[in-house]
């Protein structure tokens, strides 16, 4: 491990607002936050630019960036720490084990912002919006609660709106060009370190936010195989 990684890695080890693989904190995140505002995760949150920033602007919810990379997230860790966004956390886990750790209903809003589009053959289910993560996010979101895709990848945009209409799931936007179409507003004009490399490399950036069905989640199947004979941890 790098000189500089291993610094970081010490330095989360003591940030108050970051915890890894913490035990009762399962139905516990009210006391950890001292409020009982909505929760809103941010998987697989790299820097945790999108926590940060819906920190910045929402104090009246409570936000929680995933990633099992530690050296990554002590970057939005650190940021929230000196500007004393107490309503912003990290939680540093595999996000294929998330239901050990939030409640049934415990979670409001759900962002996935550029996502390792997993475009190997094979490697399907680890998208983050494989119907067996759809399936899992099913159990801890609240009822209506919206999941959010920020993408570069069009594979995965196209994955994700037929996953989803398979799945008989609301779609409330759906944007093939976020800047093309002017929509870069709101919570969609926040950009991350890789949105801004991929608008210099003049890439189109999609957006879908949907929720899901009251029905249970159903694994095709025509990822069986996949699942089967992938033996690969879950994208985190």
């Amino acid at each position: 491990m790098g000189h500089k990684k291993l610094i970081r890695f010490n330095a989360i080890n003591s940030y108050r607002n970051v915890l890894q693989n913490p035990e009762n904190i399962k139905g516990n995140w009210g006391n950890f936050f001292k409020n009982t505002n909505p929760l809103v995760l941010e998987l697989a949150c790299g820097k945790g630019e999108y926590s940060v920033n819906l920190g910045r602007e929402h104090n009246d919810h409570n936000y929680i960036g995933v990633d099992i990379k530690g050296n990554r997230m002590y970057t939005g860790a650190t940021t929230a720490l000196a500007e004393n966004l107490n309503n912003v956390a990290f939680l540093r886990i595999n996000i294929g084990q998330i239901l050990n750790y939030f409640e049934k209903d415990e979670v409001s809003e759900i962002w996935i912002i550029f996502p390792d589009p997993f475009l190997r053959k094979g490697k399907a289910k680890n998208r983050l919006t494989h119907p067996r993560f759809l399936h899992l996010y099913q159990q801890l979101l609240k009822k209506g609660g919206r999941i959010n895709l920020k993408t570069d990848s069009k594979e995965l945009y196209d994955f994700t709106l037929e996953t989803i209409l398979a799945q008989s799931c609301t779609i409330h936007e759906n944007i093939a060009d976020i800047y093309g179409e002017g929509k870069a507003t709101g919570a969609l004009a926040i950009q991350t370190f890789y949105e801004k490399m991929h608008l210099a490399d003049n890439r189109t950036i999609y957006f879908i936010s949907f929720s899901l069905p009251d029905r249970e989640i159903t694994i095709p199947e025509r990822f069986m195989k996949d699942e089967e004979g992938d033996t690969e941890d879950a994208a985190g």
